[in-house]
Formats: structure tokens, C-alpha cells, sequence
């Protein structure tokens, strides 16, 4: 299992009328926080648009438990469970300065060949940074 975590403070625009941060807001947070991970990862979009794969989203399930509020310190931890075959799961947590759980989400992306449009199996390069991650990381 990998995780990683991604602090952030929503800005005044991402409030609703009820001062709650608006709810489609998490979706770029969880974005965010994804790209965050693939970056330390040495997989960032940057890499993946010059090996001509892209990364678009399948699927995207969210549950909300509590708001969030403007400019109250949340953090985003993002889970990979298993190495990636064609599909590419994520899940989230966003807890506040409490540790109060905020949402829970689950998103689903596939490798695609930005040229074809087409799926396709993981590269081998980034398959090989999996298992080097998951072989290196304590149960």
C-alpha cells in the first residue's frame, strides 16, 4: 500500500452561501492530492504526456461526512491498495485540524495512449516503480 498526504486551505471562493467549501470543490482537492502523489513518485503529468499516456477519470464516488470551512487547514491522504493493471484506483480521506473525517472518495482512472485514445496495460516503467514502491513499503 502507498500513501501520501496533501495539506491545503480552501479559499474564500470555494465557500457556499452556508459557508460550507462548495461541494465539488473535493473532486480538484482529490485531484490535487493525486497528482501530488504521482509527482513524488516521479510520475507527474509532465512524464506521462511525454510517454504519450494520458489519465482520464472513470469513475469518481464521494461521501461526505462534515464541511469544510474557508481557510481551515485540511489534509487530503490518498491510498493505492494494489499496483495498477489497465485501471488505476485511488481512494481519499480529508480530515480537518480535529482529525474530524470530511469526506471519503474513491476515484478510477485508466492508462490511456494519448495518440490512439485507446486503453492500454500499464507501461513497464511505471509497473516497475509500483513494485519497487510496494516491495520497499512496511505492511
Amino acid at each position: 500500500m502507498i500513501t501520501d498526504t496533501f495539506q491545503l486551505r480552501p479559499h474564500y471562493g470555494e465557500v457556499d452561501q452556508m459557508r460550507y467549501v462548495y461541494h465539488a470543490n473535493y473532486l480538484t482537492y482529490c485531484h490535487q492530492a493525486r497528482n501530488e502523489l504521482l509527482r513524488k513518485l516521479n510520475l507527474d503529468e509532465v512524464v506521462l504526456e511525454r510517454s504519450n499516456i494520458i489519465l482520464p477519470v472513470i469513475s469518481f464516488e464521494i461521501s461526505y461526512k462534515k464541511p469544510a470551512h474557508f481557510d481551515e487547514l485540511i489534509t487530503v491522504k490518498t491510498i493505492i491498495r494494489e499496483i495498477p493493471k489497465v485501471r488505476f484506483n485511488f481512494e481519499f480521506e480529508i480530515r480537518n485540524e480535529q482529525n474530524n473525517l470530511l469526506i471519503k472518495a474513491k476515484s478510477t482512472v485508466v492508462f490511456v495512449d494519448s495518440e490512439s485514445r485507446l486503453p492500454k496495460k500499464i507501461p513497464e516503467f511505471i509497473e516497475n516503480i509500483f513494485k519497487n514502491k510496494f516491495k520497499n513499503t512496511p505492511l
